[in-house]
């Protein structure tokens, strides 16, 4: 259960983009240094998933766990290291697991889950035959874990952050790239603290054909690549004091997935993150 926990924990942070809320608090001199931050999350949420076969990810139990030192910082599965800092521009080298491997994991507690140039496309006719088959990630192979590292830059104007990031598999899985631009800021109404962010990735399409193409023994069409795209994601998350150290939380997130719908695998060309509950932090 712990384990189960951590995943669910690593995996509505990893779509954070660029950061996660307490590492852009850091980037806006809001956190201490040389101290743990550890939270936890109770509520009711869950993380849909766009697969044919692939079941959603109920949230009940988030943790969270930050430290953040005079250079290094972890937090909540991303280990950093800021090798320039100002007022106004941060530059990390970072390094997390990339987060495409949580709509593979299967949660059954009898089963042992495990992690899994575009080479071709099909014509309209073949794609359209390919996804009425409705190819499920339980006839596929699993998809391996997959660690990424890179740089990452943040420009703090006010409550405003302005992010951008560029990310490589170095565990040599896909052999691909990702990077992303993010827009976040931080804002007070009365008691109700609001952090909206806008974004988008780009994906290489090794990536995509990693996670998402079908290999010839996948398929009897065929090997199938879906090559690179664009995500555009929006996410919200706020939260209401109700007393020192525990609060109310919402987040709601929407992540777009129509850049790879030509791949068999997709039921929905969206990921869902919704989440209500109480936050304490130790």
């Amino acid at each position: 259960m712990c384990v189960l926990i951590f995943i669910s924990m690593n995996q509505v942070c990893a779509e954070d983009s660029t950061r996660t809320e307490r590492e852009s608090r850091s980037a806006s001199q809001e956190v201490e240094a040389n101290k743990w931050y550890l939270g936890v999350n109770t509520g009711a949420g869950v993380i849909t998933n766009p697969l044919h076969g692939g079941k959603n990810l109920p949230l009940i139990l988030l943790p969270e766990i930050a430290y953040y030192g005079e250079k290094w910082f972890f937090d909540n599965g991303r280990l950093g290291y800021a090798f320039h800092e100002t007022s106004s521009h941060v530059f990390n080298v970072v390094a997390e697991f990339n987060p495409e491997t949580r709509f593979f994991i299967d949660f059954h507690p009898s089963n042992v889950f495990a992690l899994q140039t575009s080479s071709s496309f099909v014509n309209s006719t073949e794609k359209n035959e390919l996804n009425a088959e409705r190819i499920s990630v339980n006839d596929i192979s699993k998809r391996r874990w997959a660690l990424d590292a890179g740089l990452s830059y943040h420009y703090i104007h006010n409550n405003h952050i302005f992010s951008l990031q560029a990310l490589a598999d170095v565990s040599n899985v896909y052999k691909g790239t990702r990077s992303a631009v993010q827009w976040q800021t931080h804002q007070q109404i009365g008691q109700l603290e609001l952090t909206p962010s806008l974004g988008v990735w780009y994906k290489s399409a090794k990536l995509n054909d990693y996670f998402y193409g079908l290999s010839a023994k996948e398929t009897s069409d065929g090997k199938i690549g879906v090559g690179s795209s664009w995500q555009p994601y929006a996410k919200i998350d706020a939260r209401w004091p109700l007393s020192e150290g525990n609060s109310l939380r919402f987040h709601l997130a929407y992540y777009d997935y129509s850049g790879v719908d030509d791949s068999p695998l997709f039921e929905h060309t969206y990921s869902m993150t919704a989440f209500i509950g109480f936050n304490h932090i130790f």
